[in-house]
């Protein structure tokens, strides 16, 4: 193989010294490791900022990313780096391990506020509203729905998914959750009260949020994957401190926590807890 990509249109190739400098400053920024082996995908993946930028080099555009105080070039960096690969009851395991050992502990509660942090184009966020309206019918529920991607939250605030993306949902959540779009086989649009119980807003989970008050559950799902070992350490120490003593931290089947925080305990794979306070109102799981 040649450069990392072929001379198109006055733009030269990615050179290596500018790969390094997009790797670090993606990994300062947001977490993203960037390995060694990734050059093309950086660089078809940056190709449309150097074109849209009149830019000739990948090193121009990095010198604007870094020099420009407004953020905007950074948040157009990442939304072109960020994988925002997700479905509908995705891993549906943890769905109904959250049904049966973690919501029955949450019914006499009037508010149930769930995190769904990097939640991509939102199908996470919709499988977790219709669980937790299933399961908590008396009570409030609100997901404060997170993501780096302007772009894929844009996508998740829309609320509308192409047929084939809806084929995993059951015909009853169809019918209860979803219109559907015209033309016939258009898609699914999902209905205002479902789409009232959340609220989408940009956040980095490099950064150290704060929340009115933590949660009893957070979803942070195939986004540390992307991260090295001592980022996902910070990231899951991070969500660590949102939990609320008892809480649960549901993270993807690929990724592993173990020896990463000393906040949580393991508790089933992918799934950890916050150790509850002597006297607290949770109980064991199962």
């Amino acid at each position: 193989m040649g450069p990392a990509t072929d001379w198109v249109a006055g733009i030269e190739p990615l050179a290596a010294s500018e790969f390094d400098e997009i790797r670090r400053l993606a990994r300062k920024t947001f977490g993203l490791d960037l390995k060694p082996g990734k050059e093309q995908l950086v660089a078809a993946r940056l190709g449309r900022l150097l074109r849209s930028g009149g830019f000739h080099t990948y090193r121009q555009l990095y010198r604007h990313i870094v020099e420009d105080r407004t953020g905007e070039s950074l948040a157009a960096m990442i939304d072109a780096l960020a994988t925002n690969h997700t479905a509908f009851l995705r891993e549906q395991e943890h769905f109904s391990y959250l049904r049966e050992h973690v919501l029955p502990g949450l019914r006499e509660r009037p508010q149930v506020d769930v995190w769904c942090a990097a939640c991509s184009t939102g199908e996470e966020v919709w499988t977790l509203a219709c669980v937790l309206h299933e399961a908590l019918p008396a009570s409030r529920v609100h997901i404060a729905a997170t993501d780096i991607s302007r772009k894929a939250l844009a996508v998740a605030e829309r609320a509308t998914y192409a047929a084939e993306r809806c084929a995993a949902l059951p015909a009853a959540w169809l019918a209860r959750y979803f219109t559907a779009e015209t033309p016939p086989g258009a898609g699914y649009r999902v209905k205002p009260g479902i789409r009232a119980q959340a609220t989408f807003s940009r956040l980095n989970l490099m950064q150290s949020p704060v929340w009115p008050r933590p949660f009893p559950v957070i979803f942070c799902r195939n986004a540390m994957i992307y991260f090295d070992a001592e980022t996902q350490a910070l990231a899951a120490d991070k969500l660590a401190a949102n939990l609320e003593p008892g809480g649960y931290l549901f993270v993807g089947h690929a990724e592993s926590l173990s020896r990463r925080s000393q906040a949580l305990e393991y508790v089933r794979p992918a799934v950890y807890r916050k150790p509850a306070k002597r006297g607290g109102t949770w109980t064991k799981s199962s």
